[in-house]
């Protein structure tokens, strides 16, 4: 496979603003992902934006299959042209927030077979594409992603963090994140205006904690973050919860959680101990 550049220079490829796309250059970092992500001769691997298939290449030479998914015509047919004759190589032209990942998923006789997912991710999408991967745990092993550094950093940041947010808490409850390497703008062409990291999220067998409705989880962690100075109670009145706001005070001294406190303060196992009495209207 040729270097990144050259591949771009071949087939007169533009990078496309509007899809946030830049292309990671450096061989060492394209190397680490594959390292991160253990790919094994029996993986079954799915690429987010797959590019012009250099890190396509790399997987390929590893994994018993790569779904290599792109959403640009164009790159479409460059995937075409330099890997198309690649057994284990199957090309997608389609769009990675209506893919189903789960078709993807290695026949295997208990039908629990499940992917790798790996990608250098368009910033502009990164919080759609993680919600997405969360939504298909079921089928996902676990994923190395590319992302912003700031997205990362907030994707593992620990509660009482200023970064600590409604993603840290879904990544949280259903995930172990792992951060890795940060990644100079000078990896990528062309070259982005920020920093970037890898951070690997493990799938986990079992959420975190209980969650009786995570529907309702989700609202009540967005309702407690929604306005990020104002006290939890305060939040949680204005958001739209089965129970009414003059309710809000006496369930929470019901549960034992001050009120007074901020959202970035609560741990997960807090958020859902949270959700599920809003739920019942009373303590579990």
């Amino acid at each position: 496979m040729q270097s990144p550049l050259s591949l771009l220079r071949k087939h007169g490829i533009r990078p496309r603003k509007r899809l946030g796309q830049c292309f990671l250059c450096d061989p060492n970092i394209l190397e680490k992902i594959v390292r991160i992500a253990e790919v094994r001769d029996t993986d079954t691997v799915v690429e987010i934006g797959s590019g012009i298939g250099v890190l396509t290449a790399l997987l390929a030479r590893r994994a018993r299959r790569v779904i290599a998914l792109e959403v640009d015509r164009r790159l479409v047919d460059v995937l075409q042209a330099e890997l198309g004759g690649t057994r284990n190589v199957e090309i997608v032209h389609g769009d990675v927030l209506a893919f189903d990942f789960a078709s993807a998923r290695p026949d295997r006789e208990d039908g629990k077979g499940r992917i790798i997912v790996v990608g250098n991710v368009p910033y502009n999408l990164s919080s759609p594409i993680v919600l997405r991967l969360l939504e298909y745990r079921d089928a996902i092993e676990r994923a190395v992603l590319m992302l912003q550094r700031e997205v990362a950093e907030r994707l593992a940041a620990p509660p009482g963090t200023k970064d600590y947010g409604p993603l840290t808490v879904a990544v949280a409850l259903y995930t172990r994140p792992r951060l890795d390497t940060r990644v100079p703008a000078s990896c990528f062409s062309p070259r982005p205006d920020v920093e970037s990291r890898l951070i690997r999220l493990d799938m986990l067998a079992e959420p975190l904690c209980r969650v009786d409705d995570p529907a309702l989880f989700r609202h009540v962690v967005r309702g407690a973050f929604a306005k990020r100075r104002k006290t939890l109670l305060n939040n949680l009145r204005d958001a739209d919860l089965p129970v009414s706001r003059d309710a809000i005070p006496s369930l929470l001294d019901a549960l034992g959680i001050d009120g007074t406190r901020r959202a970035e303060t609560l741990s997960v196992r807090e958020f859902a101990f949270l959700s599920n009495g809003i739920g019942r209207g009373q303590n579990p």
